[in-house]
Protein backbone atom coordinates (compact mmCIF):
# COMPACT_ATOMS: atom_id res chain seq x y z
CA UNK A 1 0.00 0.00 0.00
CA UNK A 2 1.70 3.44 -1.17
CA UNK A 3 -0.05 6.56 0.80
CA UNK A 4 0.57 10.13 0.44
CA UNK A 5 0.10 12.63 3.38
CA UNK A 6 -2.22 15.30 1.77
CA UNK A 7 -2.72 17.66 5.14
CA UNK A 8 -2.18 16.94 8.75
CA UNK A 9 -4.94 18.12 11.52
CA UNK A 10 -3.86 18.21 14.76
CA UNK A 11 -1.84 15.07 16.41
CA UNK A 12 -2.04 12.08 14.61
CA UNK A 13 -5.22 12.74 12.47
CA UNK A 14 -4.05 13.05 8.59
CA UNK A 15 -5.65 13.10 5.09
CA UNK A 16 -4.06 10.73 2.76
CA UNK A 17 -4.18 9.35 -0.65
CA UNK A 18 -3.84 5.87 -1.81
CA UNK A 19 -1.35 5.41 -5.12
CA UNK A 20 -3.75 4.59 -8.07
CA UNK A 21 -2.71 2.43 -11.23
CA UNK A 22 -4.57 3.41 -13.95
CA UNK A 23 -5.03 2.34 -17.47
CA UNK A 24 -7.42 2.24 -20.30
CA UNK A 25 -9.49 -0.40 -17.96
CA UNK A 26 -9.35 1.94 -15.17
CA UNK A 27 -8.22 1.90 -11.92
CA UNK A 28 -6.54 0.25 -9.23
CA UNK A 29 -5.59 0.84 -5.70
CA UNK A 30 -4.93 -0.89 -2.64
CA UNK A 31 -7.95 0.98 -0.25
CA UNK A 32 -6.46 -1.42 3.47
CA UNK A 33 -2.67 -2.54 4.44
CA UNK A 34 -2.56 -2.71 8.04
CA UNK A 35 1.71 -3.01 8.06
CA UNK A 36 1.56 0.55 5.53
CA UNK A 37 -1.24 2.30 7.62
CA UNK A 38 0.50 1.98 11.18
CA UNK A 39 3.83 2.67 9.48
CA UNK A 40 2.99 5.63 8.00
CA UNK A 41 1.20 6.92 10.45
CA UNK A 42 3.51 5.37 13.82
CA UNK A 43 0.44 3.76 15.16
CA UNK A 44 -0.47 0.27 16.20
CA UNK A 45 -4.81 0.11 15.16
CA UNK A 46 -6.60 -2.91 14.62
CA UNK A 47 -9.99 -2.27 12.98
CA UNK A 48 -12.99 -4.51 14.34
CA UNK A 49 -15.89 -3.22 12.12
CA UNK A 50 -16.71 -1.96 8.49
CA UNK A 51 -19.43 0.65 8.46
CA UNK A 52 -21.31 1.64 5.08
CA UNK A 53 -23.90 4.52 4.97
CA UNK A 54 -25.67 5.81 1.81
CA UNK A 55 -26.93 9.52 2.27
CA UNK A 56 -28.70 11.86 -0.55
CA UNK A 57 -27.68 15.65 -1.12
CA UNK A 58 -28.36 17.66 2.12
CA UNK A 59 -28.25 14.81 4.59
CA UNK A 60 -25.78 15.53 7.72
CA UNK A 61 -24.77 13.00 10.28
CA UNK A 62 -23.32 13.93 13.43
CA UNK A 63 -21.84 14.93 15.51
CA UNK A 64 -21.08 11.20 17.05
CA UNK A 65 -18.73 9.84 19.47
CA UNK A 66 -18.49 6.82 21.97
CA UNK A 67 -17.73 7.41 25.59
CA UNK A 68 -16.33 5.43 27.50
CA UNK A 69 -15.67 3.77 24.25
CA UNK A 70 -13.97 5.72 22.12
CA UNK A 71 -13.76 4.35 17.98
CA UNK A 72 -10.82 5.30 16.11
CA UNK A 73 -11.98 5.75 11.76
CA UNK A 74 -10.68 5.79 9.08
CA UNK A 75 -13.19 7.12 6.53
CA UNK A 76 -13.75 7.21 2.53
CA UNK A 77 -16.51 8.32 0.01
CA UNK A 78 -16.59 5.58 -2.51
CA UNK A 79 -19.50 7.49 -4.23
CA UNK A 80 -20.21 11.34 -4.38
CA UNK A 81 -18.44 13.63 -2.21
CA UNK A 82 -19.15 14.66 1.83
CA UNK A 83 -17.74 17.43 3.86
CA UNK A 84 -16.19 15.69 6.37
CA UNK A 85 -15.95 17.71 10.04
CA UNK A 86 -14.21 16.33 13.12
CA UNK A 87 -13.94 18.21 16.70
CA UNK A 88 -11.08 17.77 19.54
CA UNK A 89 -13.03 16.23 22.67
CA UNK A 90 -9.41 15.05 24.46
CA UNK A 91 -9.51 17.67 27.28
CA UNK A 92 -5.75 17.67 27.23
CA UNK A 93 -5.08 18.49 23.89
CA UNK A 94 -4.03 21.46 22.82
CA UNK A 95 -6.33 21.54 20.21
CA UNK A 96 -9.40 20.81 22.42
CA UNK A 97 -12.83 22.04 20.94
CA UNK A 98 -11.01 22.99 17.81
CA UNK A 99 -12.72 21.64 14.86
CA UNK A 100 -11.26 20.55 11.00
CA UNK A 101 -13.24 19.70 7.56
CA UNK A 102 -12.06 18.09 4.51
CA UNK A 103 -13.72 17.46 0.98
CA UNK A 104 -13.90 13.49 0.88
CA UNK A 105 -15.21 12.32 -2.54
CA UNK A 106 -14.52 8.95 -5.16
CA UNK A 107 -13.25 11.10 -7.54
CA UNK A 108 -9.97 12.72 -5.02
CA UNK A 109 -10.07 9.03 -3.01
CA UNK A 110 -8.58 11.21 -0.10
CA UNK A 111 -9.25 8.82 3.16
CA UNK A 112 -9.12 10.54 6.92
CA UNK A 113 -7.57 8.96 9.63
CA UNK A 114 -9.62 9.75 12.79
CA UNK A 115 -7.94 8.63 16.23
CA UNK A 116 -10.34 7.58 19.31
CA UNK A 117 -10.91 11.49 20.64
CA UNK A 118 -12.55 12.85 18.62
CA UNK A 119 -16.39 13.63 17.45
CA UNK A 120 -17.17 12.95 13.91
CA UNK A 121 -19.56 13.86 10.87
CA UNK A 122 -20.49 15.06 7.74
CA UNK A 123 -23.12 16.93 5.12
CA UNK A 124 -23.77 15.57 2.13
CA UNK A 125 -22.42 17.41 -0.92
CA UNK A 126 -23.41 15.17 -4.03
CA UNK A 127 -26.64 13.84 -4.86
CA UNK A 128 -26.06 10.71 -2.92
CA UNK A 129 -22.91 9.38 -0.88
CA UNK A 130 -21.56 6.23 -0.48
CA UNK A 131 -19.28 6.46 2.58
CA UNK A 132 -17.22 3.31 4.08
CA UNK A 133 -15.23 3.66 7.49
CA UNK A 134 -13.35 0.91 9.64
CA UNK A 135 -13.41 1.65 13.32
CA UNK A 136 -11.29 0.54 16.08
CA UNK A 137 -14.17 -0.29 18.44
CA UNK A 138 -17.48 -2.05 18.11
CA UNK A 139 -20.79 0.30 18.11
CA UNK A 140 -22.23 0.51 22.01
CA UNK A 141 -25.39 1.64 21.25
CA UNK A 142 -25.42 2.42 24.93
CA UNK A 143 -22.67 4.58 25.00
CA UNK A 144 -22.99 6.79 22.07
CA UNK A 145 -23.26 10.11 22.10
CA UNK A 146 -23.94 13.34 20.11
CA UNK A 147 -23.21 17.04 19.91
CA UNK A 148 -25.52 19.05 18.30
CA UNK A 149 -24.22 20.05 14.59
CA UNK A 150 -24.70 23.82 14.91
CA UNK A 151 -23.06 24.59 18.26
CA UNK A 152 -22.52 28.30 18.74
CA UNK A 153 -18.98 27.41 20.32
CA UNK A 154 -17.64 25.13 18.09
CA UNK A 155 -18.89 26.95 15.29
CA UNK A 156 -18.38 24.68 12.39
CA UNK A 157 -18.54 26.32 9.07
CA UNK A 158 -20.69 24.03 7.34
CA UNK A 159 -20.69 24.38 3.24
CA UNK A 160 -24.22 26.16 2.20
CA UNK A 161 -26.51 24.29 0.96
CA UNK A 162 -30.58 24.54 0.58
CA UNK A 163 -32.14 21.59 3.02
CA UNK A 164 -29.93 20.08 5.68
CA UNK A 165 -31.64 16.44 6.54
CA UNK A 166 -31.00 15.77 9.71
CA UNK A 167 -32.18 12.62 12.07
CA UNK A 168 -34.18 13.45 15.11
CA UNK A 169 -31.00 11.74 17.14
CA UNK A 170 -29.15 14.44 15.75
CA UNK A 171 -31.23 17.54 16.17
CA UNK A 172 -31.05 16.38 19.40
CA UNK A 173 -26.99 16.87 20.14
CA UNK A 174 -26.12 18.05 23.39
CA UNK A 175 -24.46 21.24 23.18
CA UNK A 176 -20.35 20.98 23.50
CA UNK A 177 -20.16 22.24 26.96
CA UNK A 178 -22.63 19.33 28.29
CA UNK A 179 -20.44 16.83 26.38
CA UNK A 180 -18.69 13.94 28.27
CA UNK A 181 -14.68 14.51 27.14
CA UNK A 182 -11.72 12.71 27.46
CA UNK A 183 -8.42 12.87 29.44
Amino acid sequence: MSLTINEIFFKNVCVFSPKTYSDNRGYFFESWNKKSFNKLLDVNYDFVQDNHSISVKGTLRGLHYQFPNPQGKLVRVISGEIFDVIVDIRESSSTFSQWRGVNLSSDNMKQIWIPPGFAHGFLTLSSKAEVLYKTTDYWHKENEKTIIWNDKDISIDWPATKKVIISEKDQNGIIFKKAQYFK
